[in-house]
């Protein structure tokens, strides 16, 4: 379509001095540090207007206990620690990301959730998670984080590797939209925009394609509109799948 072209260039005109810091070289380290302060933010309204959702979404985490009897938990992309409040007492949570920077943000939410067992804080991306072992995990939670990796299906592979067998992998992921809608029209205008300022986040990954070609057992998957209006990030994706 002629017009998502046109409109492109105007939100890049629009957004022209991001664009020239990205050329100086810049951008990047900018947003590498801003982007832990302006995420915390968020996730506290985004965990409002989506509380149900998420309560319902890990309401079954404690059955994917392992024979221990403690429930060993793994969080790929914790950024400020968002989910820390869904998580049964007792869980031992893992927590990585590969931008350090969210660390300060992180021991805060850990603070504030004494019901929970931190094990680590790992630096590291989705896509390579060699500091944790084959079948060491109970559950991997990745939250708002697939839409901006280099790998869906890496991400999903290593998922794979850390769960033992019986384990579960919770997502929950803003999606595109369906292919013949004004959202996911909107969402191709701003999406070559929207990468600069979410720190490499795509609008239109249709990440549900990903989770059913990966090898799981079972997936238990539902599409939702999220209620954040005039926001391109609406359709959303969530369940859980068991390895």
């Amino acid at each position: 379509m002629v017009l998502v072209p046109f409109f492109q260039g105007c939100v890049r005109l629009l957004a022209l001095p991001i664009y020239v810091l990205s050329f100086l070289g810049y951008w990047d380290a900018f947003c590498k540090r801003a982007f832990p302060y302006f995420i915390s933010k968020f996730t506290k309204r985004y965990n409002q207007k989506l509380h149900r959702e998420k309560e319902l979404l890990f309401s079954n985490l404690e059955d994917f206990t392992g024979l221990s009897g403690e429930l060993r938990l793994l969080e790929i992309g914790t950024g400020s620690g968002a989910n820390f409040q869904f998580y049964p007492p007792g869980c031992q949570v893992t927590c990585t990301d590969p931008n350090p920077n969210f660390q300060k943000y992180l021991q805060q939410s850990m603070a504030e959730n004494s019901h929970l067992q931190f094990e680590h804080f790992l630096v590291a991306s989705g896509e390579n998670l060699h500091q944790v072992p084959d079948s060491s995990v109970d559950a991997v939670v990745c939250t708002l984080v697939l839409c901006s990796v280099d790998s869906v299906p890496a991400i999903l592979e290593e998922v794979l590797r850390v769960l033992r067998r019986g384990g579960a992998f919770y997502f929950l992921e803003h999606v595109a939209a369906d292919r013949s809608s004004w959202g996911y029209f909107w969402q191709q205008v701003y999406n070559p925009t929207w990468k600069y300022l979410g720190d490499g986040c795509s609008l239109i990954r249709e990440t549900w394609k990903d989770l059913e070609s990966a090898k799981f057992s079972e997936l238990k998957l539902r599409h939702i509109n999220a209620p954040l209006n005039w926001t391109p990030t609406r359709p959303h994706i969530l369940g859980y799948a068991v390895k």
